[in-house]
């Protein structure tokens, strides 16, 4: 085994892990291995963590909160000239008809929507926590 180059790639993998936590980015952005599913009524706010899923009572639909994709929010205790925004990646699904599709939601207006429309409903992102690790979507 090559020590040196072992070591290097060892490094490397730190940098990067502890420069997403620094950077309030979760160390793993993927879906959690099986994800947990939340059942709720069309209209209402839902929070979920990352990898969870809601199935939506009443519609063939499910929301998935997938992963980070970017998060450029001011920290707290920190001064910020702008306030940023977080931009997360949500799976939505029609299980009984087996289509489905990706969709990017954003916390601010700046730079994409905060809404998007799929099987016959409308998935807003209401809410992001501090850490991105929960997001709060409302199903309509």
């Amino acid at each position: 085994m090559d020590l040196p180059r072992f070591l290097a790639g060892l490094f490397a993998f730190a940098v990067v892990t502890v420069g997403s936590v620094a950077a309030g980015q979760p160390a793993v952005s993927g879906p959690a291995a099986s994800p947990s599913t939340v059942s709720v009524p069309a209209g209402q706010d839902v929070t979920l963590r990352l990898g969870q899923e809601a199935a939506v009572q009443g519609k063939d639909l499910t929301v998935r909160y997938l992963r980070v994709v970017a998060d450029s929010r001011c920290r707290p205790g920190m001064q910020c000239i702008w306030q940023g925004e977080a931009t997360l990646a949500f799976l939505l699904k029609q299980p009984g008809h087996g289509e489905s599709t990706t969709a990017e939601l954003h916390s601010g207006v700046r730079t994409g929507p905060q809404a998007t429309s799929f099987a016959g409903s409308r998935i807003e992102l209401v809410a992001v926590s501090e850490d991105a690790g929960e997001a709060t979507v409302r199903i309509s």
